[in-house]
Parts: structure tokens; C-alpha cells; sequence
């Protein structure tokens, strides 16, 4: 079964959901890359990935590295917003990896809501999503300099696709991690091809000072004061 013969990704979603235990409205919505709700979302990305990141060229090439439509349902593709009182507060997306795989991308928690299982949530959301949509696999890669992603990978039932004892900045290539939509048979590394080496990933950002507020919360604030971004 393909991506092509199933419910389009996104179908289900829409609507507000009741509130929860904690009074809050909560809601699951398909967006686009362009919707305004979307924007908290890239901006956050697009500072952490050149905090951690640092490059002369900057993020803009790893974000605009897919085209728009490859998030969209009838590309097979699906973004996902986790709203609380309608206000985004985490979210994520895949795309057509090959018939059989959806690729997670994006996947992101605002920095003032993190450490609560958001991530954990967007997931299981994009899973149920993926499957809905007649893909078998999700496949996925992080970076070396993201342990917090990696630990999410890990806890959710995701096997690593490389050596999990090694130093991740020593691999070389992004961290690549895969999972069964369908069936019980474990994924074997030989299923996704390696991704590519790359020559660096840029020099690491230097560490946040003890008793800062990103130390305290493993977060960053993108409008923060440029003297607190360094």
C-alpha cells in the first residue's frame, strides 16, 4: 500500500479538541509552511539550527531544502501544529521519502513549553497520520549536536541506524534513525542508504554560561537580546 491509494495525510484534522485535564483548549491542525500560525515554528528552527550550527552561509540552505508542496497532503506530505488556546506551541512534519516511508522534518517545541512531552505528542500525531496515509516506515535524520532529538527518538521506539556508542560529532553525517508503521519485523540499517558525509557541520557555538535560563531549560528564545544569543 502507497501514500497514493490511502486517506490523504491531514484528512482528520481541523477541528478544536475539548479542554483538557489542565483546562486548556488543545488542538491538533494541518497547516501549510506558509500559514501564519507556522511562523513561530521556522523562526525557532532556523535560530537553533545556526546557534548550533554556525556556518558562513547561514540556515537558509537546510530551509529551503525541500519545496513547500513536499509538506503538503497531496504531495503526501503532512505539517502538523500542536495548539494550546490557539496559540502554537509545538508541531512537525513529514514527506514522501519513497512509497513505503514518510520522512519526519521539523520537528519543533516553542521554547517556553518545552519538557513537558509536546514532542512526544507530534509524533505519535505524525505516526498515526503516516500510517493513515498507507505508509509502512518512517525514517529520519537529527543532527550530532541535538542530544535532546536524539533522546526523543530513542524513548519513541525509533531504532539508530548508526553507533549509538560512538561521538556523534565523529560520525561525520547526520544521525539517522528509522521505525515500523506496519508490522513487528525490526528495521535493518541496510533498508535506508547512508546519508552523506559532510565535511563539518561548523565550529561548536560556545556553551551557555551556568545559571542562564537556557542553561536552566536546554532552550534557547530567539528574541532574546543578541548579547544572551552567543
Amino acid at each position: 500500500m502507497t501514500a497514493t491509494t490511502s486517506e490523504p495525510p491531514g484528512a482528520a484534522y481541523g477541528g478544536e479538541h475539548g479542554p483538557g485535564p489542565d483546562g486548556r483548549r488543545w488542538e491538533v491542525r494541518a497547516v501549510t509552511l506558509t500559514d501564519p500560525l507556522a511562523q513561530p515554528l521556522l523562526r525557532e528552527l532556523e535560530y537553533e539550527y545556526s546557534t548550533r550550527y554556525p556556518s558562513p552561509e547561514g540556515t537558509s540552505r537546510e530551509m529551503a531544502r525541500y519545496p513547500p508542496e513536499e509538506f503538503e497532503p497531496r504531495c503526501g506530505g503532512l505539517l502538523l501544529l500542536l495548539l494550546r488556546d490557539g496559540a502554537p506551541v509545538s508541531g512537525g512534519a513529514f514527506r514522501r521519502y519513497d512509497p513505503r516511508t514518510a520522512e519526519l522534518k521539523r520537528i519543533w517545541t516553542h521554547s517556553g513549553h518545552r519538557r513537558q512531552g509536546l514532542a512526544r505528542r507530534v509524533v505519535a500525531e505524525l505516526e498515526r497520520a503516516a500510517a493513515a496515509a498507507g505508509y509502512e516506515r518512517v525514517y529520519l535524520t537529527t543532527g550530532p549536536r541535538q542530544p535532546e532529538a536524539k533522546g526523543l527518538y530513542l524513548v519513541t521506539g525509533y531504532t539508530p541506524l548508526f553507533d549509538v556508542t560512538a561521538d556523534p560529532e565523529s560520525l561525520g553525517t547526520p544521525l539517522p534513525f528509522a521505525k515500523r508503521l506496519v508490522g513487528a519485523e525490526p528495521i535493518a540499517p541496510g533498508e535506508f542508504p547512508p546519508p552523506p558525509r559532510r565535511a563539518r557541520f561548523g565550529p561548536a557555538p560556545a556553551p551557555v554560561p551556568a545559571g542562564s535560563a537556557e542553561a536552566a531549560t536546554g532552550s534557547v528564545n530567539p528574541s532574546a537580546p543578541a548579547e544572551r544569543q552567543r
